[in-house]
């Protein structure tokens, strides 16, 4: 907490002094405030009493107590016949009053007692109908406030109101958009909190520094501040309902919207069970229903909007008024309920949100237009979108990027042609990318290209075109797998990332053997959940560098790198599958079948693969039980394949029939990467590799193999065949290094495979489609996740996983993906063997020695893949083992 919070607590020796110390340390405060009304107090003493206990319930308790307290403290002040004493109960009761939601009733105390007050106490009366004035939304009004207050307390040398004031300037100056010149109030005001004792205060200080470095659209930084006033609120005690709102802000800009919701109904149902203040619930309703938009509930999201709008009305907040009408319109957009009167209504709801000096204008001038544009009104739709386009040039990345969009909307309702569309994406892209360059996390990264998904499909559209399949495979690359092109940056204190993820592996090693042995280890659990949050908190904190050292995606250069090969990339255009077949010298378009459709048949195939896994594990009770087992598989396989053609029809359509007889690439968007590829009849018998991206596939294959050739080879615990094909690659390798039994802990195996040629992880793994980030591999210390896999200085340049769901992926963003396979390829693998679902182990070690063999006779990954496959049993287990398994990568 700083320095003031180190000095001995002492009893107020003054009764006035209870009321710098509600803000320092509440409880202390409250508590001798009840031991003063204890001891037959003046009516003057008694009155400070009943305010101090009145802000404590306020801000902490129960909102109808607290004006109970500061009613009476107004009327002790009047008997003690002290001005200052009744002016000062009068501004904290009207504070109380509009929190109800009374806002006329507490404005008239708070302008009594600004009347009422003389030279230090008006001026703190007056920043207190300042702050209540910024709660309303009438910022102009609250700045006048300021102006009145900030000298005379600045004459007067009281620095805590100083402070008070400086920090709320600056959330004035952050809610018109004026970024630097709130960071300069607020940094100000921590250099007073700093001679303080007031904890609170402190806190509340680093807590709009985060909100001015969102405001800016600093997101790491943000997060740091944000996490750090969260850490000394909870140290004090007292819940900060404020600090949820700003985190889901913060949290819905990074593309995290489902925690964002999460965040702000869990406040909301705190707020409610404590009858805490009626202003803050409205906000946190309004929050709650943004996020819901963003995480694709548009019914969830007009109910939370309406509900703040009902909130917000009855308490006379114009501002948070005509926010919550914009959520509220934008949710009936999504669901497809556009008329006139609509447009109308949102048109008018951008004029009073300019009155307002809101950022959050363009939004609504950019929604306008584009429902204008949905009815075919021109003319309406020119006017929104050009005021909206006005935001390209300044404020925000995000701001300026939905600038673009509405430009680019302009340009292709007014017929311009492709060109003007074209270009306003590019650029609208350009400034997304140095947003998304700014995250250290690649997670935050991959999820923040969200905000750019409607400028690349936009461009998309417009290239979808007879004869200009070259510039859609160009704009398809523009912002796919985008975050696989730079490596993760490290938090500067990853020595603090790595005490939390060493006794998380250990937490969750410990859990794992309760749940073996069926004892329940609730305290583990918490303590697990706790460290997997904080670990996510400290790298999302991590900062990027700003640059991006690749270059722009060229179309020859692939070309030339396949000569007669073929790459297919897979393209998702309004729902349409349309197939890029790349090679020969050419870029040719073939239309397929409906993405929608591709995405359901894809679950089937899958989960057939799944369940021919586990039939083998079944197979026990005699000759006849070994015969049904054996009738089912057959009659499953049948089922597999039927599916696989109906799937092959859905993803390549009539480009099948063209991919001539070499070996093939296939690039699909995200939402279609966990495809068993090998299954499909014709791409059965290829050389057959898969990439995120062409680009990707390019530069995994300008990366040059490791000096030395280090083969590691793991054997983690637990395994159905104990990992049987290690010993047998131990012997095929001869020097290669091998953890096993004890010694395959995860610090060992990383140390190990860092840097090497080729490691084989042989361990169970777990993908963790709510977490990928802590999806993982189980070591015999515990779990591997891809946060320990993001600290190598450089990935494996091959790496072999037959564990069960290896090669998953999670598709995020707008067409990125998370998941193990993800981490290594920036960071310098070039190919990777994994599974796509659960395998059996005993029909996975066969394939895996067959693989090996080829990679020793020299050959890459995808062909020895291809050649493992053609080795095995022709039963339905081994072959749709073989299936599971892709190669991922150049190599």
């Amino acid at each position: 907490m700083g320095e003031g919070s180190s000095r001995k607590p002492r009893k107020a020796a003054d009764p006035l002094d209870l009321l710098p110390m509600v803000f320092a340390r509440p409880a202390e405060a409250l508590a001798e405030a009840r031991d003063l009304l204890s001891s037959a107090p003046t009516p003057h003493d008694a009155s400070v009493a009943h305010q101090v206990i009145g802000i404590w319930e306020r801000d902490f308790g129960d909102l109808t107590l607290a004006v109970d307290h500061l009613r009476l403290a107004r009327s002790l002040a009047r008997r003690s016949g002290s001005a200052d004493r009744e002016a000062d109960a009068l501004a904290a009761l009207g504070v109380a009053v509009v929190y109800t939601g009374r806002t006329a009733e507490g404005l008239r105390a708070l302008d009594a007692g600004v009347e009422r007050g003389d030279g230090l106490t008006a001026a703190r009366v007056l920043f207190r109908r300042g702050r209540v004035l910024w709660i309303l939304g009438r910022h102009r009004e609250a700045l006048e406030d300021l102006r009145r207050a900030v000298p005379v307390l600045r004459d007067a040398g009281d620095t805590i109101w100083t402070a008070r004031a400086l920090t709320l300037r600056g959330l004035v100056h952050l809610a018109f958009g004026s970024t630097e010149q709130a960071d300069r109030d607020f940094v100000a005001a921590e250099r007073l909190w700093d001679r303080t004792h007031q904890d609170h205060d402190r806190s509340v200080a680093v807590w709009n520094r985060g909100g001015a470095a969102f405001r800016s659209g600093d997101l790491p930084t943000a997060l740091r501040y944000l996490d750090e006033a969260a850490r000394r609120f909870e140290a004090l005690g007292t819940p900060a309902f404020g600090l949820s709102i700003d985190r889901c802000d913060v949290l819905l800009a990074a593309g995290l919207a489902d925690e964002a919701l999460q965040e702000a109904d869990g406040a909301t149902a705190l707020l409610e069970r404590t009858r805490g203040q009626s202003t803050m619930k409205a906000e946190l309703l309004l929050v709650a229903a943004r996020a819901a938009m963003a995480a694709g509930d548009p019914d969830t999201a007009v109910a939370r909007a309406w509900a703040a709008l009902r909130l917000f009305a009855s308490q006379r907040r114009e501002w948070g008024e005509a926010h919550a009408r914009l959520v509220l319109f934008r949710s009936r957009v999504a669901t497809g309920r556009i008329s006139g009167r609509l447009v109308r209504d949102i048109a008018a709801v951008a004029t009073r949100l300019a009155e307002l000096g809101s950022p959050d204008t363009v939004q609504a001038s950019l929604l306008a237009g584009r429902v204008a544009l949905a009815l075919g009104w021109a003319e309406d739709a020119e006017r929104h979108l050009a005021a909206a386009a006005l935001a390209r040039h300044r404020g925000p990345a995000l701001s300026r990027a939905d600038g673009w969009l509405a430009e680019a909307l302009r340009a292709m309702a007014a017929g311009r042609g492709g060109r003007g569309v074209l270009h306003a994406c590019r650029r609208g892209l350009d400034v997304l990318d140095e947003h998304r360059l700014a995250l250290g996390a690649s997670e935050l990264r991959a999820r923040a290209t969200a905000q750019g998904a409607e400028l690349a499909a936009l461009a998309q559209r417009v290239s979808l075109r007879p004869g200009n399949a070259r510039g859609l495979l160009v704009w398809s690359e523009r912002w796919r797998a985008t975050a696989l092109a730079v490596p993760p940056t490290r938090p500067p204190d990853d020595h603090e990332l790595l005490r939390e993820t060493s006794a998380f592996r250990e937490i969750t090693s410990r859990v794992e053997s309760a749940r073996s042995s069926g004892t329940p280890a609730p305290a583990l659990e918490r303590e697990q959940r706790r460290l997997e949050r904080a670990i996510r908190a400290r790298t999302l904190r991590a900062r990027g560098e700003g640059t991006n050292n690749g270059r722009p995606f060229d179309v020859r250069a692939l070309l030339d790198r396949l000569g007669d090969h073929r790459l297919a990339e897979i393209v998702d255009v309004g729902g349409d599958v349309h197939v890029l077949l790349c090679g020969g010298g050419r870029v040719r378009r073939f239309q397929a079948g409906r993405t929608a459709d591709a995405a359901t048949e894809i679950v089937h195939v899958r989960a057939a693969l799944r369940r021919l896994a586990y039939e083998r594990t079944r197979r026990d009770g005699g000759a006849t039980a070994a015969r049904r087992a054996e009738e089912r598989a057959a009659e499953r396989f049948r089922l597999l394949e039927s599916g696989a053609r109906r799937l092959q029809d859905m993803l390549l359509g009539p480009a099948a029939g063209h991919l001539g007889q070499g070996p093939v690439v296939m690039v699909p968007p995200g939402r279609l990467h966990g495809v068993p590829w090998a299954a499909l009849p014709a791409l059965r018998d290829r050389v057959l590799g898969v990439s995120p991206s062409a680009g990707a596939w390019l530069r995994a294959g300008e990366v040059p193999p490791p000096a030395g050739a280090d083969v590691v080879l793991v054997r983690g615990p637990g395994l159905a065949t104990f990992g049987a094909e290690v010993p047998s690659l131990a012997g095929l390798y001869g020097e290669a290094t091998v953890l096993e039994g004890g010694s395959a802990t995860a610090p060992a195996v990383l140390k190990a495979i860092d840097g090497s040629l080729l490691a084989h992880i042989a361990a169970h793994g777990t993908f963790r489609a709510d977490s990928p980030m802590f999806s993982s591999l189980r070591m015999d210390d515990g779990e591997l996740t891809v946060h320990d896999v993001e600290r190598l200085n450089r990935a494996p340049y091959r790496i072999v996983l037959p564990s069960c769901d290896s090669g998953v992926m999670e598709p995020v963003g707008a067409d990125e993906l998370l998941g193990l396979a993800a981490a290594l390829l920036p960071l310098g693998t070039a190919g990777i063997v994994a599974s796509l679902v659960p395998v059996s182990d005993q029909a996975a070690v066969p394939l895996m020695m067959s693989l090996h063999e080829g990679l020793r006779a020299g050959m890459g990954m995808p062909e020895a893949l291809r050649d493992a496959r053609r080795a095995l049993p022709r039963d339905p287990l081994h072959q749709a083992t073989g299936w599971s398994f892709t190669a991922i990568g150049a190599a």
